[in-house]
């Protein structure tokens, strides 16, 4: 039961199904009768995954975009999803609260300069571009 857990992109079932021993032309098969009647969709996928990541998640752009690529997923699809999950999505406010949760309370004045980097780097980790978060921790 590959797809009953979780939808799968198309680059997924391949992999798993060819790890599982089948043969290549009856994995092209499957994969074909499962795009035509839309069981499988990857882009159905990309925005599922996108919408966990950007909402649930808390993730930046960059990094909801990595994610979706590490699906195996083409890149207009990629961009279509990402640019569909963040459509309804404030990036600042989005930015505010992971900064929230790393700063655990305490104030962004008593960061030294190591805290500081450390709080970017992994803001930008997170996918938010470095001019945003840059202007976030200096205002």
């Amino acid at each position: 039961m590959l797809l009953g857990q979780r939808e799968l992109s198309e680059a997924q079932l391949r992999t798993r199904l060819l790890r599982r021993g089948c043969p290549p032309d009856a994995v092209d098969e499957a994969v074909a009768r499962l795009t035509r009647d839309r069981t499988l969709d990857d882009g159905r996928v990309a925005r599922a995954a996108a919408r966990l990541e950007a909402r649930v998640r808390g993730r930046g752009p960059a990094r909801v975009r990595q994610r979706l690529q590490s699906l195996g997923l083409a890149p207009e699809v990629v961009q279509d999803a990402v640019q569909e999950a963040f459509q309804d999505v404030d990036e600042s406010a989005l930015l505010d609260a992971a900064l929230e949760r790393r700063l655990r309370g305490q104030a962004l004045d008593d960061l030294d300069d190591r805290g500081r980097a450390r709080l970017i780097r992994g803001l930008v980790g997170q996918g938010f571009s470095v001019g945003a978060v840059l202007r976030k921790v200096r205002s």
